[in-house]
């Protein structure tokens, strides 16, 4: 009876994603959602069958990218595996991935597999499969009216761990919240970090100041951002461990680089800091993995930045598209557009649905007052006056131009003296903004093969 239910709800969810893909749609989590109702054992089943190893991607910032550049350096060794590359990280959107790739009669060949998942909701998905490595890229404020406070956080993916006594810990050393669990839990722990200072950070408010042991605020070498950094507690044995894996000799423009472990020079035609702890991350489960991966940077080059991650749109300047949905991944943003020389113009666009947090007093933690060298702004989505209203405060633009949507602002910003036009969005605005910027783009591009010079 059970292996029947497999079958209906592999069927049900193959045939959801073909119908969804007929609409134009991604069906990563609606397929699993309903399969799940009619096989609720489904990803329990399936996930026994995976050949090797199941690691599992937890964070506030970068899940989606680490997933993808592990996956990058799997497939590029010539194995295969279960992935919800597109970001769809709770139980729905992991049982789509695991019965996308399943046959119509419950078989699944994949030798690992790799899965983003929610950090909140770790802990269900974890009744429904046995990680084997846990990755935690870092843990930030995100999505009050959903997650609350990060020690709420905090609480809720050490209960998930628990549940996975046994699998390896892949954490982030410089972030004192992941490296939390270096103490905090029995398993076995791999770390990563930037063993340097690198730049002047922004000025943010650090959501980790104390220890999460004895409560006395937390003394800095150095940071990075937000709370990553050289730290140690002058009242009990906290401190940063010292990185298993360790990035020192670090350049970010106009290309990613820096030295592995004092032995191996690794580049990446990445943009922004950030990216450098999920380079390192991947490289950390590579290691594990022993994949016999002996060259990173080559391993880099086969990698291509999921949507919105700091994306390029050749049009007739460069636009570049972002997702930032939480005062860390903002001030990160607005730092690689602070470390571009050229002029720049930008375009914020805040939308407050469900999937983004209705909640929006997040937008006054973002040092949106360093954004003073753009020669244009826009603001756009359903949240484009509050916007307005928050670069008002910063003293950064008065009269900001607004549309609730940013690809015309965009566009528009195409014909000032700017050399290159951010897009900064939040998560809802993200698809249909990519969706028309590549539309834009084959327009141009025919227009440019016509001789059309006239083209934005």
């Amino acid at each position: 009876m059970k292996q029947i239910r497999l079958i209906a709800s592999i069927l049900v969810c193959k045939l959801l994603i073909f119908c969804g893909r007929l609409m134009r749609k991604r069906s990563s989590s609606a397929p699993g959602k309903y399969a799940l109702k009619l096989c609720p054992d489904a990803v329990k089943i399936l996930s026994k069958k995976v050949k090797y190893e199941t690691i599992c991607v937890l964070g506030t910032n970068g899940k989606t990218t680490t997933n993808n550049m592990i996956h990058t350096m799997i497939s590029s060794k010539g194995f295969s595996s279960v992935s919800n590359l597109v970001g769809a990280n709770m139980l729905d959107g992991v049982a789509t991935a695991y019965l996308s790739k399943a046959s119509l009669f419950g078989n699944l060949k994949a030798d690992y597999a790799l899965l983003e998942i929610d950090e909140a909701t770790a802990k269900i998905v974890f009744d429904h499969l046995t990680p084997d490595i846990i990755v935690v890229t870092n843990l930030f404020r995100d999505q009050m009216d959903r997650y609350g406070e990060i020690d709420q956080t905090l609480k809720q993916l050490e209960i998930a761990i628990q549940k996975a006594p046994d699998a390896l810990l892949c954490l982030n050393a410089d972030d004192p919240m992941s490296s939390y669990f270096t103490k905090a839990v029995s398993n076995r722990c791999v770390t990563f970090g930037v063993s340097q200072e690198v730049a002047q950070p922004l000025q943010e408010e650090k959501e980790g100041r104390n220890c999460l042991f004895c409560n006395t605020p937390l003394t800095y070498e150095f940071y990075h951002y937000n709370q990553l950094g050289s730290y140690t507690c002058p009242n009990c044995d906290f401190t940063r461990p010292a990185p298993d894996y360790s990035a020192t000799d670090v350049v970010c423009e106009p290309a990613i680089q820096f030295t592995l472990n004092e032995k191996e020079t690794v580049t990446a035609n990445i943009f922004g800091f950030y990216n450098i702890y999920n380079m390192l991350a991947a490289i950390s489960v590579a290691s594990l993995l022993e994949l016999g991966i002996t060259s990173y940077t080559e391993a880099f080059e086969h990698y291509c930045p999921q949507t919105a991650r700091m994306e390029l749109f050749p049009l007739s300047k460069p636009v570049i598209l972002n997702l930032a949905k939480n005062p860390a991944g903002f001030n990160q943003a607005i730092a690689t557009l602070l470390n571009d020389p050229r002029k720049k113009a930008v375009v914020i666009g805040i939308n407050d649905m469900p999937s983004d947090g209705c909640d929006i007093s997040w937008l006054y933690d973002v040092n949106f007052e360093a954004l003073t060298n753009c020669t244009a702004y826009g603001v756009s989505g359903r949240r484009c006056y509050d916007m307005a209203l928050r670069l008002y405060y910063a003293e950064v633009c008065d009269k900001p131009c607004v549309n609730p949507d940013p690809v015309p602002l965009a566009l528009d910003f195409l014909n000032t003296d700017c050399e290159v036009v951010y897009v900064l969005v939040n998560y809802t605005l993200i698809f249909d903004t990519k969706d028309k910027l590549e539309k834009e783009v084959k327009t141009y591009q025919k227009k440019q093969k016509k001789g059309d010079k006239s083209c934005n």
